[in-house]
């Protein structure tokens, strides 16, 4: 079997299906129109979010047997006509779902402690203590909404500290030693930090929303790690504006191409960001939450490892 890389990844996933016996082709450049003239000699894509995988790639890819996404989400790829045409989808959430969990902490204890701001006061030669007193972790409610790989990898990290942590999903029973699982009614009930790891999916666009905030009974901290476009983010910087969010942490922006590598999807930045990023206590990070060394190796690890089970599965069934 033939597979096509189409973005770069740790030397280990190429190396690794070379060895597993499939012969290798590369492209890292040419355009999703060019790709298309030639996908049907191929039984294998790997992909991270280079374009979208839709239904007319999805039609001229005639030989196509399994699509290696190296990450987490699936929203650029046309899961229900691949799942029509049968073809195998692997992702990759174990594979940085560590790396999210340290990264949404981080952004908390960095809003909790004023730490952008007073990191940035101090280099101007400005000394404020009183005015950068923080906020302890402890003694808070944290809210998780989506509790799969990403959710349970951050609850996991906050079992350090004295905290009561409410996950809420839509599947039911997932709740487990680190976070107790509740509807959503008695989490925006008790939260005092809200943070997001659910897919890109019609029922999670845009929920963040005005309505959606109002209905938490506290002022509350908002982390963003999952999708931008699960946050308003006009409804975002109204909240903010009238303290009902005390601050925001965003590793990903509604604003994002779908491929994640550039911010904007337009030419100029849209009204609503040039106000958010005047706020202090918003910090920004560019969608690396799971991006790090480690989880480099990790998502080429878990890719292989999916791979080669569904190939010698193949092998066992003839």
């Amino acid at each position: 079997m033939i597979i096509l890389l189409l973005d770069k990844n740790h030397p280990l996933l190429k190396d690794g299906l070379r060895k597993s016996g499939f012969e290798i082709d590369e492209d890292y450049t040419s355009s999703k129109q060019d790709i298309e003239k030639i996908i049907g000699r191929y039984d294998g894509i790997i992909i991270r979010s280079r374009f979208p995988i839709d239904k007319q790639f999805l039609q001229k890819a005639t030989k196509l047997k399994f699509i290696g996404r190296v990450g987490a989400g699936l929203e650029n790829i046309d899961v229900d006509y691949a799942s029509e045409r049968q073809i195998q989808l692997f992702n990759a959430p174990e594979g940085n779902r560590n790396a999210v969990g340290e990264h949404t902490l981080a952004l908390i204890l960095n809003l909790l402690n004023r730490i952008n701001i007073a990191d940035l006061e101090v280099r101007l030669g400005v000394w404020k203590r009183e005015a950068n007193r923080g906020e302890e972790l402890d003694g808070k409610t944290v809210g998780i909404i989506g509790y799969g790989n990403m959710g349970k990898a951050f609850a996991k990290k906050l079992r350090g500290f004295d905290v009561e942590v409410l996950a809420y999903d839509i599947k039911d029973n997932v709740g487990d030693e680190n976070a107790r699982q509740v509807d959503l009614a008695e989490l925006q009930a008790k939260a005092d930090i809200l943070s997001l790891h659910v897919p890109h999916t019609p029922l999670t666009y845009k929920m963040v929303n005005s309505e959606f905030i109002n209905n938490f009974a506290k002022d509350f901290w908002l982390i963003n790690t999952a999708r931008g476009t699960v946050v308003d983010t006009a409804d975002l910087v109204e909240a903010l504006e009238r303290g009902k969010i005390r601050g925001a942490g965003l590793d990903v922006l509604e604003y994002e191409k779908s491929s994640f590598e550039n911010m904007f999807g337009y030419n100029e930045p849209p009204e609503t960001f040039a106000k958010l990023i005047k706020k202090g206590n918003v910090i920004f990070t560019p969608h690396v939450a799971g991006w790090t060394k480690e989880s480099k190796v990790k998502l080429a690890e878990v890719i292989l490892e999916k791979i080669e089970k569904w190939k010698n599965e193949l092998i066992m069934d003839k």
